[in-house]
């Protein structure tokens, strides 16, 4: 960046032309990365009952289950690129990611049985835990400190446009659900862009050279010092708490605005297959449109506020609003009014990982803590999924208390923050 801009002009000016591409690319990768998480949830009652031969329980009770095999799949890879990318640079392990998420999704076509289902669910998850962590790590590197909380927040908010394009995908194959799968294959061509234009950032290079020169001194992506030296063990622990709280939420929380949408449209009378069209417009378009403004939010106020204290807010007001969305709306088209609000506060904080966690590691862990935070974070979420799936499909429970009492779990992340660093306006650690 100029030497020359001044604080007080807009944080993009001076942005580089390469520094804009980096971005983009990374942001075309995260895309795909949700989309390929979010067809299975717009697509998982017709995939489940065609497998199953039924839209009872059990529908509900394997796609809570396969979406916790998805963050397990997705600990495993995203732990894996991550030291990886520290040890052999960041593009050889974004090209890898990118192309395992794409072949496997596009086998997704060919699933029968609820084994195929869960395999290729888990080995699309490895190549989507990886990604983010090593996008989110370039972002982050290639960006000078007044404009990182914005670029990354922006890279984190593109998710918006991968969930749209799994909702239009969903209603555009209704009950064909194998085609949307055959979309996941596009990012494969990724690759290509990211060999020609993406290259090693120079505080990576320097480290790996140090590295090679003394291999004591300098442990590219280790865990071992990651989780045993105390200067980084605390951070990368509570980060990995605070993701636990953001994914377990989204999918027991957030996700539930299109299931919310679905009781209601079936209870004024919609037929089954209207409401399942209607729900997937309201959750992937309507509540993901708030969400996405929420997630172009978080960056500009962590920027002013700090990133603690914005972080604090989002828990605090998404643990209030949950009962308000599960109890407020009497009808589909009062639902759909505060659906926006409900993504705003339950999925903006989200773009905080991107932000956060990159700063709180030293280069030669950079991709190594954020993805031990964000990718270690779908660990504890696990437990939360499978019991989501138990507590909602009880007998008797309404469906808004399970919701309201999962999102108890927003309380825990507010606690979680008050112990991590303020990391506002500092450079990245050394």
């Amino acid at each position: 960046m100029n030497s020359e801009v001044k604080q007080n002009e807009p944080w993009y000016r001076g942005v580089t032309r390469y520094q804009w591409l980096v971005l983009a690319i990374a942001s075309v990768g995260w895309v795909f990365d949700v989309y390929e998480g979010q067809i299975f949830n717009l697509t998982r009652n017709q995939m489940l009952s065609d497998i199953l031969g039924s839209d009872g329980g059990d529908v509900k009770k394997y796609g809570d289950m396969f979406l916790g095999i998805f963050l397990l799949g997705g600990t495993v890879g995203g732990l894996a690129a991550g030291s990886l990318a520290d040890r052999i640079g960041r593009r050889p392990i974004m090209i890898a990611t990118i192309l395992m998420y794409s072949v496997f999704s596009g086998l997704t076509y060919f699933a029968s049985e609820l084994w195929h289902v869960a395999t290729l669910r888990f080995l699309v998850a490895m190549g989507v835990g990886g990604e983010w962590a090593v996008a989110a790590s370039l972002v982050a590197e290639v960006f000078p400190v007044r404009a990182r909380a914005h670029a990354s927040g922006i890279f984190h908010a593109s998710s918006v446009l991968g969930t749209w394009m799994a909702a239009l995908a969903g209603m555009a194959v209704g009950a064909h659900w194998q085609y949307a799968y055959l979309i996941g294959i596009i990012p494969a061509f990724l690759v290509l862009w990211v060999r020609v234009s993406v290259r090693e950032p120079d505080k990576w290079k320097t480290k790996a050279a140090q590295a090679k020169d003394s291999p004591r001194s300098v442990q590219l992506g280790s865990f071992k010092d990651l989780l045993l030296n105390p200067a980084w063990r605390g951070r990368a622990f509570l980060g990995m708490g605070l993701a636990a709280v953001g994914l377990g939420t989204f999918w027991a929380v957030t996700v539930a605005g299109q299931d919310l949408a679905r009781q209601l449209l079936l209870q004024e009378g919609a037929g089954v297959e209207s409401a399942a069209h209607k729900s997937k417009f309201a959750y992937g378009i309507v509540q993901t449109a708030g969400g996405g403004l929420g997630l172009l939010a978080f960056g500009p106020l962590c920027a002013k506020f700090g990133r603690r204290r914005t972080f604090l807010v989002f828990q605090l007001l998404a643990f209030l609003f949950v009962p308000v969305t599960c109890f407020g709306p009497q009808s589909y088209q009062q639902l759909l009014w505060v659906l926006p609000v409900f993504g705003f506060l339950t999925l903006g904080m989200h773009a905080g990982f991107a932000i956060y966690f990159p700063e709180l590691f030293p280069t030669h862990l950079r991709a190594t803590g954020t993805s031990f935070c964000f990718n270690g974070g779908r660990i504890l979420a696990v437990p939360v999924l499978f019991f989501s799936g138990w507590l909602k499909g009880q007998e008797g429970l309404n469906f808004g208390v399970a919701v309201s009492s999962l999102g108890l779990l927003f309380l825990v992340g507010a606690v979680l923050i008050l112990f991590m660093p303020e990391t506002k306006g500092q450079d990245l650690p050394e």
